[in-house]
């Protein structure tokens, strides 16, 4: 097994097509050996049977036992210039009445034959020739004697000579053509599999700085069209993976950056000089206000990794929708009254999911909302039964519209739309993420859209 997928695709191709070829050439000689043998033995056939009727009309020709004396001439006129070809004539009573000179018939050809259908028989004599012969009853003309038995015998030796020479040359030619078809093989597989190879070569050039490269389909058969697409698709994604990953490495290292050169500046500039106590106490309160960004973003990207590896398995309750909304709407209340905001909820709607999950959801969406809305704006809740197998929950608020090209990367990490606010927002730009984890956590999924001064984000969850 080891050896077989080791093989090259190549050397397979020409084991296979010299395999078939040996077959084909295999199963024809065997037919033609066998048409041959066949067409030999009816040969023979037809001239024993042609011998043996005429031993039978020069028997039935006896009309007295005195003519059974020159019945061995006229026998053995018949056999002249036929080499190789042997007579016998028996009676019942094991009498010869005539024989070839040297002839050697089998005791199965002779005796006990009971039928005057030919009887047909292959045997060796003692010095090794192989003759075919056949053997019937056969009546006489004298009244009341029983039937003799005639037997007719033919040298088959030349046909085996023949037959043997034959297997031998195929089996020569057999070879010959095996390892000419190889090679032709090996010379058509190579020519076939070309395109592949170019394709390999295409394939080796594609590293992780050349991404954006793509096998070009159309200079490749219709069989390696197909495989050539699936991996330029294949191309594309691990462009845009890998591209969300640098972007997202780059993101999580400003991310983490600033709050650790806050602290360890602020740290240096504390232990510039001696300190009162109070002063310390105000320095170790802001490096914890900190240490507590820190703490969110790494809680949170431990959060987004279990979800990549599907180590996040949401419990399964009954959670009613409108009264998590309610509950996220009264942590939200002194923030919305302070800018004027107008708060909604309207709908209903029931799943089976986890309740901290799915609140933390809301409160992502909702959290988000109210930072984008505009003093004075609104924000309404809405959650609505999609059939019989969803329940979809829809957060609208009023601001700024947000660009279409925008709309699809909302749910990346770190990714904010407006990048000159990122300071001033206490988050670190994983909310939406975290949702959009714990929507696919459910079995769900997110969508969002933006026009007229209006952003909507619905979350669309499996009904319970």
């Amino acid at each position: 097994m080891r050896i077989r997928a080791c093989m090259s695709l190549t050397l397979r191709l020409t084991l296979l097509f010299a395999a078939a070829s040996t077959t084909v050439l295999l199963l024809l000689g065997y037919l033609i050996a066998n048409s041959v043998e066949k067409h030999f033995e009816e040969q023979d056939m037809e001239g024993l049977s042609g011998k043996l009727e005429l031993a039978q009309y020069t028997l039935e020709k006896v009309r007295f036992k005195t003519d059974l004396a020159t019945l061995p001439l006229q026998l053995a006129d018949s056999l002249v210039g036929h080499h190789g070809l042997a007579m016998l004539v028996v009676t019942p009573g094991g009498e010869t009445l005539f024989a070839t000179h040297g002839a050697s018939f089998p005791t199965g050809l002779t005796h006990a034959v009971r039928s005057k259908d030919p009887r047909t028989l292959v045997w060796r004599t003692a010095d090794g020739h192989p003759y075919r012969g056949i053997s019937k009853l056969a009546s006489t003309g004298i009244r009341g004697a029983p039937d003799a038995v005639i037997a007719v015998g033919t040298d088959i030796s030349e046909h085996e000579h023949f037959m043997a020479a034959f297997k031998t040359t195929l089996s020569m030619v057999v070879v010959l053509a095996a390892i000419l078809t190889g090679f032709l093989g090996w010379i058509a597989a190579r020519r076939g599999l070309a395109p592949l190879r170019s394709m390999r070569r295409e394939v080796e050039g594609i590293t992780a700085r050349r991404l954006d490269a793509r096998l070009s389909a159309a200079s490749v058969p219709v069989e390696l069209a197909e495989l050539a697409e699936t991996l330029n698709i294949m191309l594309a994604r691990l462009e845009e993976s890998f591209q969300r990953l640098s972007n997202f490495s780059s993101d999580l290292a400003h991310e983490l950056r600033t709050p650790v050169s806050n602290l360890l500046t602020q740290t240096q500039v504390t232990l510039s000089k001696a300190r009162t106590a109070h002063e310390y106490g105000e320095i170790l309160a802001s490096n914890a206000e900190e240490f507590e960004r820190l703490a969110r973003i790494i809680g949170d990207m431990l959060f987004l990794a279990k979800s990549d590896n599907a180590l996040v398995i949401p419990t399964r309750e009954p959670v009613d929708l409108i009264d998590e909304v309610r509950s996220v709407f009264e942590f939200y209340e002194a923030l919305s009254e302070e800018n004027g905001l107008q708060m909604a909820v309207s709908g209903a709607g029931q799943i089976l999911g986890d309740r901290l999950m799915v609140r933390r959801a809301i409160s992502n969406l909702l959290s988000n909302a109210v930072r984008h809305t505009c003093p004075g704006g609104r924000i309404a809740v809405h959650v609505e039964e999609a059939g019989a197998s969803h329940v979809v929950l829809c957060v609208e608020n009023s601001g700024d519209t947000v660009p279409p090209e925008h709309l699809r990367r909302l749910f990346e990490r770190f990714y904010r739309v407006d990048f000159s606010r990122r300071r001033q927002s206490d988050g670190a730009g994983l909310g939406l993420a975290i949702t959009g984890s714990i929507l696919r956590a459910h079995g769900g999924d997110t969508s969002v859209s933006s026009e007229n001064g209006t952003t909507s984000f619905c979350l669309r969850f499996l009904a319970g």
